[in-house]
């Protein structure tokens, strides 16, 4: 076990140690200047370079940008890099029997997820929240501008901070805590144009609703602390199966706050006024990054601590079954008639968050249920869901970015902002439809690879429970989970209506009066975008690499 703040405590830790360095210097670059104090007594002046005029380059408005985007790109290729270079080795922090953090597969994946998405975002707002240059004798709006500019990657480097140390936590309160330092920042992100009626809502919904998900959360903690005197993960496991109904209340307690992180009903309701009110690019995060981050929670809690094996520990099978469908069910339902593109795509992510929960209902099935499916079956969904997570990152978050690139020239907060973009834009309309299909689980797109391996995953544990001596396949012998891979698979066709209703909107109806020029030209946006695009295609044809890394990240849970 590695010391905190010993030299191979930082060896270990340096894509985070990378995340922190950039978050000082956004803080103390933007505000370096040529002010000067006295010493005391004396007429000296020393210069002390915090505040006063700032210098031409410090002041600059997109430095924070710049500063925030290398550091995010920085701390990913670090965190690629020891992947792949044959030097990886599993890790863990902590001081004496108190283990803090744990660095294995599982952790460095989600990692590169929560990195990957913020980065895409911070670079797409580069365009979408752009620094004005003024004139010399703008100098004051300028410097606020700056600031300005410098919130906004604060929040950002803040956000892949907590998210990094939820990955990495091995204790349920380190675990609250950073979901708590990205929560917070969040909430700030998505009021962050507070100037516009949407975004000051948006954000005061989402802070209050998720504050009292928090607050239940951690009085689960708490209960769980009084159960089993310790919230490290290993004792908690080690102790579940001699539980009483104290630790049934808290898991209960526990998963709302998780609950509320993933989107799934009925703590879904500030989603959509989230997604709607924040800029594109954030929305895009709080519908990969962030949902990613509870799973993780989902995934500590119920499959590594509170993976069934009794009858009272199951209860939560049956729960996650009924919320799993009622949470696809709601948001498709939903989404058929939503008139907003970005309340459309924020109904989408809650229905994807119940495909997510019928796999993870599945694994607990196969522990509690003594299917006859394969020793490694956890691993084989758990990674399902993980690839799942990956791939969400490039065609949810490309299209949140189309939409931010609508958000450039006036709004996209209804759906006839997208009628003509095929006449308008041909390239960007082409990749807003790859990002329909693939989130309509459409081949050879990334998003059909990872529904069909969510769905092999569900229906084998199904399968696996037939016991007929006549070896039919009847209805009747089917386990009672097969019926989830059903639901999500009635669901998916359901989605598919509003997905290609895009596509119609796009190609076939007439551009709206006023809005008939080109897009905007983004530089870093489009970049994003195409980005997007390529691994939406490239993962759906060749995905056997990540598919091969989520095996990885699932075996380090240590399930079988």
């Amino acid at each position: 076990m590695i010391e905190p703040f010993s030299p191979e405590f930082w060896k270990v830790l340096a894509p985070e140690t990378v995340l922190l360095l950039g978050l000082i210097a956004v803080f103390v670059i933007p505000n370096l200047g040529n002010t000067t104090f006295r010493i005391p007594l004396t007429k000296i002046q020393v210069p002390w370079f915090l505040g006063g005029r700032r210098f031409r380059l410090t002041g600059a408005a997109h430095l924070p940008g710049l500063i925030g985007c290398a550091t995010l790109l920085g701390s990913l290729l670090l965190l690629v890099i020891g992947q792949f270079d044959g030097s990886f080795k599993v890790e863990t922090i902590g001081t004496g029997e108190l283990v803090l953090f744990r660095i294995d597969e599982f952790a460095r994946l989600f990692e590169m997820i929560f990195l990957s998405a913020v980065f895409l975002a911070s670079m797409a707002s580069l365009d979408r929240v752009p620094a004005t240059i003024y004139e010399e004798t703008d100098e004051l709006e300028e410097m606020y501008n700056n600031r300005r500019q410098a919130d906004l990657y604060i929040l950002m480097l803040t956000v892949a901070v907590g998210m990094c140390m939820v990955a990495l936590a091995q204790d349920l309160f380190v675990l609250f805590v950073g979901l708590e330092l990205a929560s917070l920042a969040t909430y700030v992100l998505v009021a962050f144009h507070k100037e516009t009626k949407a975004g000051a809502e948006a954000g005061v919904k989402y802070f209050i609703t998720g504050s009292v998900a928090s607050g239940i959360g951690l009085y689960g903690l708490s209960l769980l602390y009084l159960e089993f005197g310790s919230l490290q993960l290993n004792d908690l496991a080690a102790g579940w199966s001699e539980s009483g109904v104290l630790a049934i209340i808290a898991l209960g307690l526990v998963l709302v706050g998780f609950g509320f992180k993933v989107s799934a009903a009925p703590f879904h309701f500030a989603a959509p006024d989230a997604y709607a009110g924040a800029n594109s690019p954030v929305a895009g995060v709080l519908a990969t990054a962030s949902k990613a981050m509870g799973i993780i929670g989902l995934i500590r809690v119920l499959v590594v601590v509170a993976l069934p094996n009794t009858e009272g520990s199951a209860v939560w099978v049956y729960t996650l079954a009924a919320l799993s469908v009622i949470t696809m069910t709601w948001g498709n339902i939903a989404a058929l008639g939503s008139k907003n593109p970005k309340r459309m795509l924020a109904y989408s992510s809650v229905a994807h968050a119940g495909y997510m929960m019928a796999a993870l209902t599945a694994v607990g099935a196969w522990r509690w249920g003594h299917i006859s499916a394969p020793a490694n079956y956890a691993n084989v969904v758990i990674a399902a869901v993980l690839f799942h997570l990956v791939v969400l990152v490039a065609f949810k978050l490309g299209a949140f970015l189309v939409l931010g690139l609508l958000e450039m020239e006036g709004g996209a907060s209804r759906l006839s902002a997208l009628s003509g973009l095929g006449r308008r834009d041909p390239l960007i309309a082409a990749c807003m439809f790859i990002f329909m299909l693939a989130l309509a689980g459409v081949p050879p797109l990334a998003g059909f690879m990872s529904k069909f391996l969510v769905v092999a995953g569900i229906v084998s544990t199904g399968v696996g429970d037939i016991t007929t001596s006549r070896g039919d396949l009847l209805i009747g012998d089917l386990h009672w989970v097969w019926w989830l891979a059903l639901a999500l698979f009635i669901n998916s066709a359901i989605s598919v209506f509003y997905y290609l209703r895009i596509g119609v909107v796009m190609f076939l109806e007439p551009p709206e009066e006023g809005r008939r020029k080109p897009l905007p030209y983004g530089v870093s946006i489009r970049m994003t975008i195409w980005f997007c695009v390529c691994a939406t295609i490239f993962l759906g044809v060749s995905g056997d690499f990540l598919i091969d890394m989520c095996h990885k990240a699932a075996e380090s849970l240590n399930l079988v």
